[in-house]
């Protein structure tokens, strides 16, 4: 039996007082990324893409239906429980970086490391390997504002794989990158796939971003209307597939 490092089960999330005007962002939703596998969510704005990377990255709650990352039921966890369970198995990599101002690039990788009370001792190793892997280990000791875009977002990468999480989610993290900084953070992200696996769930609007992917779900109007799959074929042909299938998807 293969491995699902993430399973959603029927997920619904209705928003609004049960006497007031309600909107149902998630109707039912159903889906597995398996381990080591590369998923990407695309579909309109409006089409609960958002929701539901908020539910599953344990920002918000649904209405009903159940939430598995690593075999645990996220939907189950308490405040502390979430916390605590966001801080080791969730890599995070949001599209406007979310750098700390005031730290260092290396301070800013080690900080999921230091909020789980991980020993300074054991930091440097963990923080220096991941940084050669994303090619950043001459910039550890510069602040954010002094790096490029392309810098910042390997930064929030390594920060969010620093310490081995179950799954990465990527919100449009190439959307404030010029086109050649957005090409090398997605090829670093399928070099990390394909030869760490590491599992990846990438929102984005975008069908270039979404041709690195294996599978692509399609979301509208708040349920996965249609799936594409890459199947070992060049990613220019994948390319071209999403892009005849936004088309008609849109309709």
């Amino acid at each position: 039996m293969t491995n699902q490092v993430v399973r959603v089960n029927n997920l619904v999330k209705t928003y609004g007082k049960r006497h007031e005007k309600q909107y149902t962002a998630l109707k039912g939703v159903s889906f597995g990324v398996e381990d080591g596998e590369f998923v990407g969510i695309m579909g309109a704005s409006g089409s609960g893409k958002t929701t539901l990377l908020n539910i599953l990255s344990t920002l918000d709650k649904p209405t009903s239906g159940q939430v598995l990352i690593n075999q645990q039921d996220v939907t189950a966890l308490n405040g502390n429980q979430m916390a605590d369970f966001r801080g080791k198995e969730i890599g995070f990599i949001f599209q406007d970086f979310n750098l700390l101002e005031n730290l260092t690039a290396f301070e800013n990788i080690a900080l999921p490391l230091s909020l789980q009370n991980v020993s300074p001792r054991k930091i440097k190793p963990l923080v220096d390997k991941i940084a050669k892997r994303l090619s950043i280990e001459g910039v550890l000791d510069h602040y954010p504002t002094e790096l490029s875009g392309g810098q910042k977002q390997r930064v929030a990468a390594a920060r969010a794989l620093v310490h081995q999480p179950a799954i990465l989610f990527g919100d449009e993290p190439t959307g404030a990158l010029d086109s050649n900084s957005a090409r090398e953070l997605l090829q670093t992200m399928e070099s990390l796939n394909q030869k760490d696996r590491v599992s990846i769930l990438l929102v984005t609007h975008d069908p270039f971003s979404a041709s690195y992917c294996q599978r692509i779900l399609f979301f509208k109007d708040g349920q996965i209307g249609q799936e594409l799959k890459r199947e070992g074929r060049s990613r220019a042909d994948f390319y071209q597939e999403i892009l005849d299938n936004l088309g008609t998807f849109a309709e």
